[in-house]
């Protein structure tokens, strides 16, 4: 009479551990394997990118060389390129945005991981999410046809006469400059901050958040105690 194999039980696990453990081992490894494969295709890719750009760009670095990240003309009839006003005016933008998208955004995650109700702050964490969906030509139109003309007939003549002192001030108030551009990327970029710095929040421990507000208060009465 033909015998079939008995199925495994779990007092068979529990005797003999180490194969269960082996097989946890492997699926370990494999998993460490494949994470290991993605993290190093990233790097080969910007390698390649790099590569590329540096292969391609032989003839522009030897006809100009690094004169063109230091002069100012840029005029294709006559042959002559520089990139330091485009380099300057990302320099300066990115500073604008950064100034005003930095604490924008990280207040912003302030209170939604720490004082706003959790329905109020899983609402507004979707929409900042959605936000951050947007592509950045939509941002660029909406600059153009509603911050420009605001920009242009009320901001910068007031800027103008308060701030005019100051180079990011100075010239005709056409709507177009520096502010407006910096103004249109810090939007872009707020809704980043806000979700980088909410995730950097919520990885700290409730109990240590809770010790660290409530050891400011403390430092707070007793500075003003002592004041008093």
């Amino acid at each position: 009479m033909a015998t079939t194999p008995n199925a495994a039980t779990p007092t068979d696990f529990t005797a003999n551990p180490r194969s269960l453990l082996r097989r946890w081992t492997g699926a370990d490894e494999i998993a460490h394997l494949i994470t290991l494969i993605a993290a190093a295709t990233l790097l080969l890719i910007t390698a390649l990118l790099v590569y590329q750009l540096w292969v391609h760009s032989a003839e522009a670095r030897a006809k100009f060389g690094w004169s063109f990240f230091v002069t100012k003309t840029w005029d294709p009839v006559a042959g002559d390129f520089g990139a330091l006003p485009f380099i300057y005016g990302t320099l300066v933008t990115s500073a604008v945005a950064l100034l005003i998208a930095v604490p924008l955004g990280v207040g912003a995650a302030i209170f939604l991981a720490e004082l706003a109700p959790p329905k109020l702050s899983t609402s507004l964490t979707f929409v900042s999410d959605l936000l951050a969906a947007v592509p950045s030509v939509i941002y660029g139109l909406l600059g153009v046809f509603l911050l420009v003309p605001i920009m242009r007939t009320v901001i910068q003549p007031a800027l103008k006469k308060t701030l005019g002192f100051l180079p990011l001030f100075q010239g005709p108030s056409y709507g177009i400059g520096f502010l407006t551009a910096g103004i249109v990327l810090a939007v872009m970029i707020v809704p980043f901050v806000l979700s980088v710095s909410r995730e950097v929040l919520l990885a700290v421990p409730r109990d240590q958040r809770e010790a660290a507000l409530a050891d400011r208060k403390s430092t707070r009465l007793n500075s003003s105690h002592a004041n008093i």
